[in-house]
């Protein structure tokens, strides 16, 4: 969540940050590929213009690391005011995954492992730094070290592919057999309580909402968690969050997804002594209802509500959570979500549309209808959230260090997410090669036209070849005769795509190969067998004049199945496949 990234940023001051870009400056300078950075900082206003355009035309290396070291000690002597803000800008999620360098600066602030009050005695503030240099030439040059990394070549200056699929595939992605890494590292030390920088408060939450747990105030029974610029003891926090039904703080509250019952039984966190009162009641009032639920919250009663709740989720039905793969929605998206995917909300691309892959927060971030959305409740499946998903162990929530596969930031690692790791024609796994316009992958032998390995450079599937196509050809109908009665060589695309779909349907691959050798007494009851690879060798051989001599074979082999299965199962699919066919054909070829 955000405010594990962020919050902790609130409570150092000005000169610790100060000083802190002032030691980092030059690892800074030091990172690869530095015009998203540069991008962040001058859209928050925090580097003016004119300095961004003129470290934006240097080509070298060392002209940019030298142009970034400029614009961050700029910042540093125009900008102090504004230093919150700035860390605030370097540590968001899209950053971090660009770079790592800033993350694991990110990391030694937060777990206290650099030292923000050691300065060396020769080191001068950057006032001072500035009026010592104000006489100084201004154009003189600043030597530092440069940290020396791999060139990385970048995207965004590719040139717009040509629609065509025989152009060459950019990436080869090898195939990968799920598999569930661990999640949690041995030896790592999760409890952020512990830490310097978390000494006198918390960062926590309950449901939706964040706040700010200050240790001193909690044992005095004062309202100690800050939120949205309220004060809240922990039960009415917990109202506010929306959380009670549960009418238990110390396991609705949560630090880093650990109860606060937890903190405090390990003596972490000090619980407000409990006062038992005597009352006279005469009537129950608004007032006194409200006293005893504040009393009960703090007691960490209501267990009998909170029972009934966990009973009625223990009661429903999980077996439709079982499977591989399952169905999600927001609002008005649909997806599929992989759950050997997921990793966490902002790590692991796991739901899938026909567009791309996203991650459970780039897909919430999709439906424009949600303003203030989160992926744990706005995400449902089969009628529950993510949220419940996650209390199930359905889905398992990795750790924020992880340095698995999916949680990984290195540039490699997020482009293989970008793209299926099963082939879309034969769902099987395997050396493949990835669409850059798309989630699809094949193996180049499926895919039609076949894809040639022999140069690098972007490639694009004959999928979304013709829907790109289709986007400015003409869009006038055409009767079912004109279809047949179309040159192949025009409509060479529509039929890569038509038998692309009978392929990728035939999913018991029924009708790939010849019948004849492995189906009993085929021979005696069709004359004329045919099948799909069959079809596919006579389309690049060109022996297809016309699109109706092609689409005249796959009426073939419905009829043959008709006839030889009748209405088994065998039968029936082929009516399905029959179906699907007629109505992809009528699609592409605008049949009215």
């Amino acid at each position: 969540m955000r405010i594990e990234l962020m919050e902790p940023l609130n409570f150092l001051t000005t000169e610790e940050l100060l000083f802190f870009l002032h030691r980092k400056k030059t690892e800074i300078s030091c990172i690869e590929q530095p015009h998203r950075f540069l991008s962040q900082l001058r859209d928050h206003d925090l580097v003016p213009e004119e300095l961004f355009e003129n470290v934006k035309k240097m080509r070298s290396r060392e002209q940019k690391e030298k142009g970034v070291y400029e614009v961050l000690d700029w910042v540093e002597k125009n900008k102090p005011q504004y230093i919150h803000q700035f860390w605030r800008c370097v540590f968001e999620d899209h950053i971090l995954q660009l770079y790592p360098t800033l993350r694991t600066l990110r990391k030694s602030l937060l777990d206290g492992t650099f030292k923000l009050y050691k300065k060396h005695p020769d080191v001068k503030t950057p006032a001072e730094e500035e009026e010592s240099e104000g006489k100084a030439e201004k154009g003189k040059e600043k030597n530092y070290k440069r940290k020396r990394s791999k060139d990385d070549r970048s995207s965004e200056d590719s040139d717009d592919p040509d629609p065509s699929s025989a152009s060459t595939p950019s990436l080869k992605k090898p195939g990968k057999k799920p598999s569930f890494s661990s999640l949690v590292k041995k030896g790592e030390n999760q409890e952020i309580w512990k830490w310097p920088i978390y000494k006198t408060h918390l960062p926590v939450t309950c449901g939706d909402k964040e706040g700010t747990l200050y240790r001193d105030k909690m044992p005095r029974g004062e309202k100690c968690i800050l939120s949205q610029g309220h004060w809240f003891t922990p039960n009415y926090f917990e109202k506010f969050a929306g959380k009670e039904k549960c009418k238990d703080w110390k396991l609705s509250i949560r630090c880093r997804n650990t109860p606060l019952k937890k903190l405090i039984e390990e003596e972490h966190l000090q619980c407000p002594p409990v006062e038992i009162r005597k009352r006279t009641r005469v009537c129950s009032s608004e007032e006194n209802d409200a006293e005893d639920f504040q009393e009960q919250g703090w007691r960490g009663g209501g267990t009998e509500i909170r029972g009934r709740v966990e009973e009625e989720e223990d009661m429903a039905d999980l077996s439709v959570f079982q499977a591989p793969s399952l169905p999600v929605t927001c609002v008005s998206l649909t997806g599929t979500l992989y759950k050997y995917r997921f990793a966490t909300g902002i790590r692991g691309k796991c739901i899938r549309t026909e567009e791309r892959w996203f991650t459970p927060e780039e897909f919430v971030k999709q439906e424009t209808t949600i303003t203030d959305g989160h992926w744990k409740k706005d995400i449902v499946c089969h009628g529950k959230t993510l949220n419940f998903l996650l209390k199930k162990e359905i889905l398992l929530k990795h750790l924020l260090l992880c340095d698995c596969q999916k949680c990984s930031i290195k540039k490699e690692d997020l482009m293989a997410q970008n793209n299926d790791d099963e082939c879309y024609v034969c769902d099987a796994e395997g050396n493949l090669v990835c669409c850059d316009e798309c989630p699809r992958a094949f193996h180049s032998h499926c895919h039609l036209p076949a894809v040639h390995r022999d140069s690098p450079g972007e490639w694009i599937c004959s999928f979304c070849v013709l829907r790109a196509s289709q986007q400015w050809r003409d869009s006038s109908n055409m009767s079912e005769q004109e279809a047949f009665g179309a040159p192949v060589s025009q409509y060479r695309l529509h039929c890569h795509y038509l038998l692309l779909c009978v392929y990728r349907e035939d999913i018991q691959k029924v009708f790939v190969e010849d019948p004849r050798p492995t189906v009993p007494r085929y021979s005696e009851f069709i004359s004329q067998p045919m099948w799909l690879d069959r079809i596919k060798q006579k389309l690049e051989s060109g022996e297809y004049q016309m699109v109706g001599a092609f689409v005249s074979d796959f009426q073939l082999i419905f009829s043959n199945c008709s006839t030889f299965n009748r209405d088994n199962v065998f039968g029936r699919m082929g009516a399905r496949l029959k179906e699907m066919f007629e109505e992809e054909f009528q699609k592409i070829f605008s049949i009215q």
